[in-house]
């Protein structure tokens, strides 16, 4: 399950900082009937309060609460609030509804689809990432048809206001958010853009990660990785002894998995699939090139570096309960095998998410959850771009398209890790992806509707409100 865990994605974060957006015109601050303000607009949708609202040139970026259902199919049954933000340009413009499937940022931020198409920006909490969780958590309410519940209502909530298309995205988990949405809400969204978003059909069918594992990359990177790996367990005492006094400096305690041991070996299992998640085969150089002759100091370092030592820790598992919970009901966790490291130095293997989620919330695997998703998927897609990449260990159990899909695409960025996008494809890939998401948004240059290779993003890029932030959780999940 480990593999799910590591570092929040890195476009699911994209954090912008407060600053100029170089290619936003003024936003308009009155509504379709050239009178109303925006934020009346918006506050006046029952159930919509202000949090707050930030300055960005260019836009209004709202903070908001949404009132849901805590149970989309009995809502007299308790409500709770859900974080949103608007990121306001134009209500002429179309609309791109991102999450990434954890916590929503509360900083400006624009995804790569919204500066493909110059539009607006709804960004939604997933449920019950706190503070958009229920009190008292009925944790069976958190499944993936709830939360494209939430998705609906939100969206028939701002439909009114954002009249143009709409495009849904995310990475990751976001991504696959994205995905359950149009499953359950095929007639909400115009397109679909889904990045890195893992597909895991069978949970207890994981061959395709050991193949990834064995071919990613170089040899020499791969034997690098694998030698600090299999050096960290062979010296677990010592190490161990270091994570103790690691852990008293910090106050961290392991009562969810159970004890430093566990959460130890838990991370230093995660410390290859974490290098190829989110790092390039260029940062192979980084890596301890004699492992058996590398000091503890190297060998702690490095796996600290790339795993974290502070994931498994209760400190470090809390804030990602709703995950593990929901890859331990419906979503799956990919397991690996470790060829290069002897039998007698594991002694848990990859732990099941059972195992970060405290024993007081109950947990049943519901196996057809996912086949469901992937069989709609097959047949059905219509207007879903899946962006994938190369060397990013989720990418190799990706969503594959059937006979019955329409006008959707399967790409993957070449040499690109969980930060794979349509800026990385190949050329012809990339004008091909940026056309249709013009498209599909009801934006496209006649020029692009002529020759999609004339196609390229309507706005320009910003440092700032584009900015790419890989925050480094250290917990290795999609």
């Amino acid at each position: 399950m480990r593999k799910a865990l590591r570092w929040l994605l890195a476009f699911t974060v994209l954090i912008g900082t407060l600053g100029t957006a170089g290619a936003a015109t003024a936003a308009d601050a009155t509504g379709t009937d050239g009178t109303t303000d925006i934020k009346e607009r918006l506050l006046s949708i029952p159930g919509m309060s202000l949090v707050e609202e930030k300055p960005y040139t260019g836009y209004r970026f709202f903070v908001l609460n949404y009132t849901q259902p805590v149970d989309h199919r009995k809502p007299s049954k308790g409500t709770f609030q859900q974080r949103i933000t608007v990121l306001h340009k134009d209500v002429s413009r179309p609309t791109v509804f991102f999450t990434s499937g954890y916590n929503v940022s509360t900083t400006p931020r624009r995804s790569e689809p919204t500066q493909i198409v110059d539009g607006n920006q709804v960004s939604l909490e997933y449920r019950f990432f706190t503070p958009s969780r229920p009190q008292p958590a009925d944790w069976t309410k958190l499944d993936i048809w709830q939360a494209a519940s939430d998705q609906h209502r939100v969206f028939k909530a701002l439909k009114g206001i954002y009249g143009k298309k709409w495009i849904s995205t995310g990475g990751s988990k976001g991504g696959m958010t994205a995905t359950y949405y149009e499953r359950f809400y095929p007639r909400d969204m115009d397109g679909v853009v889904a990045y890195v978003a893992p597909n895991d059909v069978v949970n207890k069918e994981d061959s395709a990660y050991d193949r990834f594992f064995a071919r990613v990359g170089t040899k020499e990177c791969r034997d690098r990785l694998n030698g600090v790996q299999r050096e960290a367990l062979v010296r677990r005492e010592p190490l161990e002894k270091k994570y103790a006094a690691y852990a008293e400096e910090n106050g961290l305690t392991f009562t969810t998995i159970g004890s430093l041991d566990k959460a130890y070996e838990a991370t230093v299992l995660d410390y290859v699939w974490g290098f190829w998640q989110y790092s390039l085969l260029s940062d192979c150089d980084q890596i301890p090139a004699d492992a058996k002759n590398a000091t503890d100091d190297e060998i702690w370092t490095s796996v600290d570096t790339i795993a974290g030592f502070s994931a498994y820790a209760d400190q470090g598992l809390s804030t990602y309960t709703p995950y593990y919970y929901q890859a331990g009901t419906q979503l799956g966790a990919p397991t690996i095998g470790f060829p290069h490291i002897e039998k007698q130095y594991i002694r848990y293997g990859y732990q099941p998410p059972r195992n970060f989620v405290p024993r007081d919330i109950p947990m049943k695997f519901q196996p057809q959850a996912m086949r469901d998703i992937d069989t709609w998927v097959r047949h059905n897609a219509r207007h879903m771009l899946f962006v994938n990449g190369q060397n990013d260990p989720w990418s190799a159990e990706p969503f594959r398209l059937g006979k019955g899909a329409k006008d959707s695409y399967v790409f993957t960025a070449p040499g690109m890790n969980h930060g794979a996008n349509v800026a990385g494809l190949v050329p012809e890939q990339k004008a091909l992806a940026t056309a249709r998401i013009l498209d599909w948004a009801g934006v496209a240059p006649s020029a692009v509707q002529e020759d999609p290779r004339a196609a390229k993003p309507l706005a320009k890029f910003d440092a700032k409100l584009d900015k790419r932030d890989v925050q480094r959780e250290m917990t290795l999940r999609p």
